[in-house]
């Protein structure tokens, strides 16, 4: 028996119906023209929400624009909100963008790639427009673009008469083209093998997800969670934007695909006749994804209480080897995943003394692990040098989560037979000055990491805590050209990826990678501990931070010949976040408090190509005759 429709998809096909009936409207999320994420429900501070379907290859787009400016005018001072809509699947965000600019369009355009959106909404042709109320999400009215300021009045208590568009002629729109959607989708026929190869991996038994997908009466009791989680982009766990940049081990998933199981659900979600794949060949999950490692750790045991804070654990392990390995790849198995926030695992370096404190991980970086980041492996032709003797060092964060637990965590390291051409580097963009003001939904942040000599960037990673909603990494060449690299419009901090470019990124002496994030600190984050608050850098997720790992090599060294000088490279990370107009130089304004009271005297001695700012080479040369002055007089002893 078929089973009955869940979300009243014929209701929200039929306009009457819809405004009748007052049917809610399921959220969604969109990228607009600018690749920021919007979200519908994150609209309801909003009287009114007008939604518009555009295609600006149609004749008529311009003159709706035109009319649509004029109900912003009327209407916007009034809390009125104005989007449009452009499913064509040809369209780009470039074009989108450029069209945008083109005609001074100060709304955003969102882009409905896989069409789901406005299938949904019922839209048919250009300058069709739903006047939404954000109160109770039902649509207040749908109709022509020319009468929408029938439903505006209604909802900001405007007066209708004087609305500019009343008089205007009605719009004549182009019809929408539609993507063909199957009728009579079925489980084991259509759905069943898109969850076996993009969602069964982490929703097996044992798996990282919530739920397990052992059969169709599993999925069909998630149905509905299914379609949300795909038309809010919490699903699939990936988050970079498709349309800048490409990376190995893309989690995302077709349009297509995507399509075809919104439409599924939509349909009634039936079974159809055949085999359950996901119940006869189950997806098994597998602690060692990579194979049998080479050597197996197990990090001390830690007893995570049931509530409270719990500061940053350090635990070392001795390097049980007994001769220099180069690593290849790592893998980290939780003991107890609720607990587990994060692991960071570096090592030691030979002849190097090692003081406790967080920093030491990043010395010989090997693996960051969080939810999505379970494993690592080095680019071809790279890894990590251990040495016999040394220590692998572990940042551990731990979060209680309502019950004792005790973790017992395990890393998994595989070795290069033969050493690597190359080390893999490893950098963070980060900014410990942040401070997020209160009540604000969109507060940039940025910071930079100049190279000082040719490297080849391989991935990225992005994080931040609770607040952050947006992040991306862009490359300043030293010719002032700016290329976006990576954009994170809908950052989710339950899943920390790393983006691994699948073709390296060449960066040329001097260019500088720009990381900056978006934090919402208002009411509007349903996550945020405190909307009151100022919020600094801090390690607990109640504070925040502008952190971006970089792993990387440089290009003019090889296994032979290290040139990684760390001192160097920690002052230029240094004047990434205090170079607040990212000119390269930290100008007298711009460097801190105590330095200036260091450098009253100073600064043009400091200053030596004489440009008016200090540099990261002038600094690190201060620092270095500084750190000479501080060391004890050496006496040459008498002659025998």
């Amino acid at each position: 028996m078929r089973r009955s429709q869940p979300f009243l998809v014929a209701a929200l096909l039929d306009a009457a119906t819809f405004a009748q009936a007052s049917v809610p409207l399921d959220n969604f999320v969109l990228i607009d023209q600018n690749g920021t994420a919007q979200e519908l429900y994150y609209q309801s501070d909003a009287k009114a929400l007008v939604i518009i379907a555009s295609d600006s290859s149609c004749g008529s787009t311009a003159a709706d624009l035109e009319r649509v400016k004029s109900l912003q005018k009327r209407f916007g001072a009034d809390g009125a909100r104005f989007m449009l809509l452009n499913s064509d699947p040809k369209t780009t965000r470039k074009s989108l963008r450029d069209y945008s600019v083109s005609q001074s369009a100060d709304l955003p355009i969102l882009h409905d790639d896989t069409q789901v959106i406005s299938r949904a909404l019922g839209l048919k042709a250009t300058g069709d427009t739903l006047v939404i109320n954000p109160g109770n999400w039902s649509v207040n009215w749908h109709g022509n673009l020319s009468g929408a300021h029938e439903g505006l009045a209604q909802l900001t208590k405007a007066d209708a008469s004087v609305a500019l568009s009343s008089t205007a002629p009605e719009s004549k729109g182009c019809a929408l083209t539609w993507e063909p959607v199957e009728s009579g989708l079925t489980y084991t026929a259509d759905v069943a093998p898109i969850l076996r190869d993009n969602c069964a991996v982490c929703h097996t038994t044992g798996g990282i997800a919530p739920w397990a997908m052992t059969g169709y009466e599993m999925v069909r009791g998630f149905s509905p969670m299914i379609r949300e989680v795909l038309r809010t982009k919490r699903m699939p766990p990936w988050h970079a934007d498709p349309e800048v940049g490409t990376f190995i081990h893309d989690k995302g998933i077709s349009r297509k695909d995507l399509r075809t199981l919104v439409s599924w659900v939509e349909q009634g979600a039936v079974r159809g006749e055949g085999e359950d794949i996901l119940a006869a060949k189950p997806v098994a999950w597998q602690d060692w994804p990579l194979g049998k490692p080479d050597l197996i750790l197990e990090i001390p045991s830690y007893s995570v209480p049931a509530t409270g804070v719990v500061d940053y654990q350090f635990p070392r392990i001795p390097n049980p080897l007994k001769k220099s390995v180069w690593v290849s790849a790592a893998t980290v198995v939780p003991g107890d995943r609720s607990a587990v926030h994060h692991v960071l695992m570096g090592a030691s370096e030979l002849g190097v003394p090692v003081p406790e404190g967080r920093e030491n991980v990043f010395d010989n970086y090997i693996i960051g692990y969080a939810p999505g980041n379970e494993s690592a492996e080095m680019p071809e032709g790279t890894g990590v040098f251990v040495q016999p003797g040394t220590d692998f060092l572990f940042q551990m964060h731990y979060t209680p989560y309502g019950k004792q637990a005790t973790d017992r965590t395990k890393v998994g390291l595989y070795f290069h037979k033969a050493a690597p051409k190359n080390f893999l580097r490893h950098t963070v963009v980060i900014n410990p000055t942040i401070q997020i003001p209160p009540n604000t939904e969109a507060s940039a942040q940025a910071a930079y990491f100049e190279f000082d000599k040719p490297a080849v960037v391989y991935s990225l990673v992005p994080h931040a805590h609770y607040r952050g909603k947006a992040s991306k990494f862009e490359l300043l060449l030293p010719d002032g050209t700016r290329q976006e690299v990576l954009n994170v419009p809908h950052y989710d901090f339950n899943w920390q990826r790393t983006y691994a470019f699948k073709e390296p990124l060449q960066v040329p002496t001097g260019g500088k990678l720009i990381h900056t994030t978006i934090y919402d600190n208002s009411v509007k984050n349903a996550r945020n501990p405190d909307p009151e608050r100022t919020v600094p850098w801090g390690l607990q997720s109640h504070d925040e931070m502008l952190y971006g790992a970089v792993s990387f090599a440089w290009v003019d060294e090889t296994a032979a010949k290290p040139i990684h000088d760390k001192g160097l490279a920690d002052t230029y990370q240094w004047v990434g976040f205090l170079d607040r107009n990212m000119d390269g130089r930290l100008s007298w304004p711009e460097l801190p408090e105590r330095m200036k009271k260091r450098l009253v005297q100073g600064f043009k001695m400091v200053d030596a190509n004489g440009d008016g700012g200090l540099d990261a080479k002038e600094l690190f040369a201060l620092n270095k005759r500084q750190q000479a002055a501080q060391q004890p007089e050496q006496k040459t002893p008498p002659a025998r």
